[in-house]
């Protein structure tokens, strides 16, 4: 039976009262709910489609936008100060408490492209949903890349990256970049973790609340054999960072959900459609 879906723009507060920009997709009587994180440079409403697959499966979806980036970026970047941890300890938390609001007394869950499985393991609050699905989550380490990838990465901590942050005081949007303005503090806390071979894995000791090694809520991690970013390497490397939580790691190829090609971030194009509704599907297990 289809489901009669209901969207809604919505603003909300992270952790320290910073405005967040939002958009609801429910049915009217949500089985479940989920909180949909985006990679870095994406702006919720590329994850418009996977949360409406999941409103017609009955789960009441959130998707939003980190402090600094589309829907919940100043007016001016230059000097704003914003960066992942912050994501992970303000914004990821308080995104998580306005999800499970949408299906009171009812399971919530968290779906994360990217660096939207590694907020989950800073957050205070992470344990509060029954399950996490991650996907394309890997480490950020330059050198665990697939070796095609390593040049163009490279380029982007050394060469695109500063440039910008000479030029205009934050990463430009589009370009050789692609993806939406980021403020500098970002860029300069993920190029340090980018050069060091265990990402942020050896400074988790160091930053207060990380919870990486205690979280036992289920993982599940969708990974593409043509992801070039997370390669099977650099997503074993990231997800043995959730030690106590044994999580599990999926293998697709793209054939496997209809596609030709999916890479890093193809999973939420329409070509991917068939992968939508997986998440979803494992999430039913845990209701």
């Amino acid at each position: 039976m289809t489901q009669l879906i209901q969207e809604n723009e919505i603003r909300f507060d992270a952790r320290d009262g910073y405005s967040l920009s939002g958009r609801i997709l429910a049915p009217d009587n949500p089985k479940a709910a989920v909180l949909i994180s985006s990679g870095t440079g994406f702006p919720k409403g590329f994850y418009r489609k996977i949360a409406a697959q999941g409103a017609e499966q009955g789960f009441a979806c959130l998707i939003y936008d980190y402090r600094g980036v589309a829907g919940s970026a100043p007016d001016r970047l230059r000097g704003f100060q914003a960066d992942i941890l912050d994501w992970a300890r303000l914004d990821f938390p308080a995104a998580l408490d306005r999800a499970a609001d949408l299906a009171p007394g009812k399971p919530v869950f968290t779906l994360g492209h990217s660096v939207g499985g590694h907020l989950v393991g800073f957050a205070d609050n992470a344990d509060r949903a029954r399950a996490h699905a991650f996907v394309c989550c890997g480490s950020g380490y330059w050198g665990s890349h697939d070796p095609a990838y390593i040049p163009r990465a490279l380029l982007f901590w050394l060469g695109i990256g500063p440039l910008n942050l000479a030029l205009k005081g934050h990463i430009a949007e589009g370009g050789l970049w692609g993806g939406t303005a980021l403020p500098k503090p970002v860029f300069q806390q993920w190029r340090n973790w980018a050069f060091r071979k265990r990402y942020f894995g050896d400074l988790l000791g160091e930053i207060e609340g990380s919870r990486f090694d205690t979280l036992t809520t289920p993982i599940r991690n969708y990974t593409f054999t043509d992801d070039q970013l997370a390669s099977e390497r650099s997503a074993r490397e990231m997800m043995s960072l959730y030690s106590a939580a044994n999580p599990e790691i999926v293998r697709l190829s793209p054939q496997d959900v209809g596609a030709r090609k999916v890479d890093h971030a193809g999973a939420f194009s329409r070509e991917a459609a068939g992968f939508w509704p997986l998440p979803f599907e494992w999430f039913e297990t845990y209701l």
